[in-house]
């Protein structure tokens, strides 16, 4: 069970739950009550984000950095994206991996005007290519609602590897 706690703390230790977007867990602040199970909790973000405006949901899903993209080349990644795109050898690309990754990544951002999101812990360099290419066939609204899905995802990795390491 997570202890409660007041607002500065709650957000200091949620707030990178979802990428670079700590006002998730300033609009659930208000909405715990006493002390949550991580599953309580995770639902609780989830909700947060389901029930934002959809400004919100696309200013979420424009936080999270390209994979193999220039965030991550100039060393500016949340350390919570940094390990779990080494999970998935995303830092090992061959140069002729990375250059797909950056022609993906360009058409992926013209198309749908935000950047590829997908959950990579367990996955592999070819696994993440593949749905690259898989998705840039979707339409806009059936990519941002997968966009929001596999940011869950990501949160809940991130949240288990927090009770984890407790």
């Amino acid at each position: 069970m997570a202890a409660a706690l007041d607002y500065a703390d709650f957000v200091e230790r949620y707030g990178g739950i979802y990428e670079r977007s700590p006002w998730v867990a300033e609009r659930c602040f208000e909405r715990q009550a006493g002390e949550l199970a991580p599953f309580e909790l995770l639902k609780l973000l989830e909700r947060c984000v389901d029930e934002a405006d959809r400004d919100s949901k696309l200013d979420l899903i424009r936080a999270h950095p390209d994979l193999a993209g220039k965030a991550a080349v100039r060393g500016e990644l949340t350390a919570e994206s940094n390990t779990e795109q080494a999970s998935a050898g995303i830092d090992q690309c061959t140069p002729d991996e990375f250059a797909e990754f950056q022609l993906l990544n360009n058409r992926y951002r013209d198309k749908f005007g935000f950047p590829f999101v997908m959950a990579v812990r367990g996955s592999n360099r070819q696994d993440i290519l593949a749905a690259f290419a898989l998705r840039l066939e979707n339409d806009y609204e059936t990519e941002f609602e997968t966009a929001i899905r596999e940011i869950h995802k990501i949160a809940r990795l991130r949240l288990e590897a927090m009770s984890e390491r407790r």
